[in-house]
């Protein structure tokens, strides 16, 4: 099948047994969101976010609210969001979010990984032209119309409705939105009583780098240095699947 094939089938793997690394991240975004707008999701709506992604992956209720205990707590410090950019080897586009409370450490550890797999790490700012950012809701379709919906929704700023696949096979709406129309698209799904699995910003590349089975495997490499580090919370690339 290929070296490509067998990183692609080692990493769903890998997905499958990174429960904790999720738990450990959206205990991140819990801890942001409290520090951010305090601990009452109605009326935060990045905790109500971080706590309704929580149950997407079947935290424990009872980790959900240590999380946002501890984030109560004033003595405890807070993560500081920080964005890399670089080229994973091929010319690949990598983009990573982190947060942090050793900001010497994570990009010691970022820019190692870089080093280690050929990479090139960049300039904030300098994949601009290559990722934009977009509000992202993930939901099940159930009995929904989706012609109706995707026409209600325009409104509060739908940019496009599709149906998409997750790892299970499942089907699963796919509602993206411009990133400054995040709480308006939020806001009008919740008011339909769509339950949410999953609601994010998230990085969507512009254009696609093409590549061989061979060079992906390379950039594989990388990808999986970069999502296995704690500080790590999404990683993003351009590279054609």
């Amino acid at each position: 099948m290929g070296r490509a094939f067998e990183f692609r089938k080692e990493r769903k793997f890998k997905r499958w047994a990174k429960m904790a690394v999720q738990f450990t991240r959206i205990g991140k975004d819990i801890v942001i969101a409290v520090k951010e707008g305090g601990p009452h999701p109605e009326t935060n709506s990045r905790l109500r976010t971080a706590i309704q992604n929580a149950k997407a992956v079947n935290m424990p209720k009872d980790r959900v609210d240590a999380a946002i205990k501890r984030a109560s707590d004033k003595s405890m410090a807070n993560y500081e969001e920080i964005v890399y950019e670089g080229y994973a080897p091929h010319g690949v586009a990598v983009l990573i979010e982190t947060a942090t409370d050793n900001t010497n450490r994570t990009v010691a550890n970022v820019r190692s990984y870089f080093n280690k797999t050929n990479g090139t790490l960049g300039k904030t700012g300098s994949l601009d032209f290559v990722f934009s950012r977009k509000s992202i809701f993930r939901f099940l379709p159930g009995e929904l119309d989706l012609e109706e919906l995707e026409f209600e929704l325009i409104d509060s700023g739908l940019e496009e409705l599709f149906v998409e696949a997750d790892e299970e096979g499942n089907d699963v709406v796919v509602a993206q939105a411009a990133f400054e129309d995040f709480g308006r698209m939020q806001k009008a799904l919740e008011e339909k009583g769509i339950e949410l699995k999953s609601s994010k910003l998230e990085r969507i590349a512009l254009s696609h780098h093409a590549v061989t089975e061979e060079q992906a495997a390379d950039v594989l490499k990388l990808i999986d240095k970069l999502e296995e580090d704690d500080d790590v919370q999404a990683v993003y690339h351009n590279m054609e699947e």
